[in-house]
């Protein structure tokens, strides 16, 4: 016992080392309290620099902030070192992503929450046509607002996340496109006033990626070696079937009426030719 603890400031001196010398990697933090967009991908990003083989401890930025403040942030080199970018050709260019789609695709797989009792207004919506002629709603900044007005859909659009549900409240517009995986977490925070569409789905090719600084080659090779790992040992989609598996379920993609819309933002890195990077409700994998 005694020559155990003689040894105990010694270990206690490597595991203070080894902490220290794990690089800090800054990642968002949630821009409101009871959002849980960024939970998952913390969660993926933990996954994927656990089997790096590189020592990595992760903290969340200190000051909340959307979409194109991160992709500032994270291309200035400042507050952020990675973040769970929505893709574009612009945000692509201006950071380093890793082609590797979060989400497996379901970002592109939206649903529409819409106020309580409007549920007999989208029963006959079955094509494009029809959705041209229903008010969008979306954020600013948002890739999937230009991916809707290049579908010649009418957006109305706000720069602020929750502002967009207050909107939608206040009949601003009228159907509000959210992914699979996060619709259910906000009709739950808006469990009053709105519901889940149970009619129609849009479907378009995208997703986020991690980013980051176009300088930090390091992370990125080593987010993406261990990525690569959880992938082929089937680890990354436990997580996800772990995390969404129930919301896929949930969305009954199967019947609904699909309108399949086109992304004229995927880029030649866009990983199409990997089908086992997507995940496709029809084909119910």
């Amino acid at each position: 016992m005694s020559a155990i603890l003689r040894l105990l400031p010694c270990l206690l001196l490597v595991w203070q080392v080894t902490a220290s010398a794990a690089d800090v990697v800054r990642f968002p933090r949630p821009e409101f309290e009871g959002d849980h967009r960024y939970d998952y991908a913390l969660q993926v990003l933990e996954l994927g620099l656990s089997k790096s083989g590189v020592a990595y401890r992760i903290e969340q930025a200190a000051v909340a902030m959307n979409q194109e403040r991160q992709v500032e942030e994270i291309e200035a080199g400042r507050t952020l070192d990675v973040g769970p970018i929505p893709s574009s050709a612009e945000r692509e260019a201006r950071l380093l992503p890793i082609y590797i789609p979060l989400n497996k695709g379901t970002l592109g797989w939206r649903l529409g929450l819409i106020r309580k009792g409007d549920a007999a207004r989208f029963a006959g919506l079955d094509t494009l046509d029809e959705l041209k002629h229903v008010r969008l709603g979306q954020g600013q900044e948002w890739p999937d607002t230009q991916i809707l007005r290049a579908n010649g859909i009418p957006v109305i659009t706000a720069p602020r996340y929750e502002g967009l549900f207050k909107m939608l409240t206040g009949k601003r517009f009228d159907y509000f496109p959210r992914s699979l995986m996060e619709i259910w977490d906000e009709q739950a925070l808006n469990s009053g006033t709105l519901e889940v569409e149970n009619h129609v789905a849009l479907h378009y090719f995208y997703d986020a990626y991690f980013m980051v600084n176009r300088k930090n080659t390091k992370l990125a090779q080593d987010l993406r070696n261990g990525l690569e790992k959880a992938i082929a040992d089937g680890s990354f989609d436990k997580l996800f079937m772990q995390y969404y598996g129930e919301r896929l379920r949930k969305a009954h993609v199967e019947t609904r009426s699909v309108i399949e819309l086109k992304n004229p933002l995927l880029t030649p890195g866009t990983p199409s030719n990997r089908p086992e990077l997507w995940y496709d409700p029809r084909r119910q994998r």
